[in-house]
Formats: structure tokens, C-alpha cells, sequence
């Protein structure tokens, strides 16, 4: 999608400070984190929501959960010992649930306490 600012991160058009990366998944900080640790976690193939991904594709969706539990250990949120300071993993769809990028993502939120509910 040549207007989707994800797409065109993975394209290389758009600068990323890219943490993880495979063949199918991309993720790299948020430029506004709202955590110590906020990290996006996307297909590199366009989809609008988990949903259209599960559909399309589960087991990209897969990856992209697998992935972002790759970036949880390399952050230090999950650890071999058994100590597990623990993260979030949020995905909003829809402009009501505050989804302002029109391709997945999921976002990684750790590095301090996180109250429930959430928002």
C-alpha cells in the first residue's frame, strides 16, 4: 500500500529505529512510547487488523506473536529465571479504539507497572 506509513517503513522509505526483524515481521519503537519499553510489532505484509491477518494468514499471525515475545526477552520483560517483569500486547481496531495507522499492529508495553483496565 503506498500510503500506509507501515508499508513504507518496511520498504525502507521511512526511518525506523528497528529492534527485530524476520522475513514476515518488523518491529521498531513507537516514536511517542507511553513506556519505557514501546515497541511495534507488525507484518510486513499490509493488513488492516487481526482479524483480516487470522483470515489471511494465521500463521503470520502467529509469527507477529511470536516476534513480539522475542523483543519481550531481548528488552529484558521475560526472563530465562523465571523472574518475569512482565508486558503488555495491545492491538487496536478501528478508529474508536484508537487504531490511527490503517496496518496491524501490536504494540509492546513493558518496563513499568501497567494499571488495569486499561484506558
Amino acid at each position: 500500500m503506498p500510503d500506509c506509513l507501515f508499508c513504507r517503513m518496511v520498504a525502507g522509505e521511512v526511518p525506523a529505529d528497528v529492534v527485530h526483524r524476520t522475513d514476515r515481521v518488523l518491529a521498531f519503537r513507537d516514536i511517542n512510547p507511553q513506556a519505557p519499553t514501546h515497541v511495534l510489532v507488525i507484518p510486513r505484509d499490509h493488513h488492516p487488523t487481526a482479524a483480516a491477518l487470522a483470515t489471511a494468514d494465521p500463521g503470520l499471525l502467529a509469527e507477529v506473536v511470536t516476534a513480539a515475545n522475542t523483543v519481550a526477552r531481548q528488552e529484558g520483560l521475560v526472563t530465562d529465571d523465571g523472574t518475569q517483569p512482565g508486558y503488555r500486547l495491545v492491538t487496536n481496531t478501528g478508529p474508536g479504539a484508537g487504531q490511527s495507522v490503517d496496518h496491524l499492529h501490536f504494540h509492546l508495553l513493558g518496563g513499568r507497572g501497567l494499571g488495569w483496565p486499561p484506558g
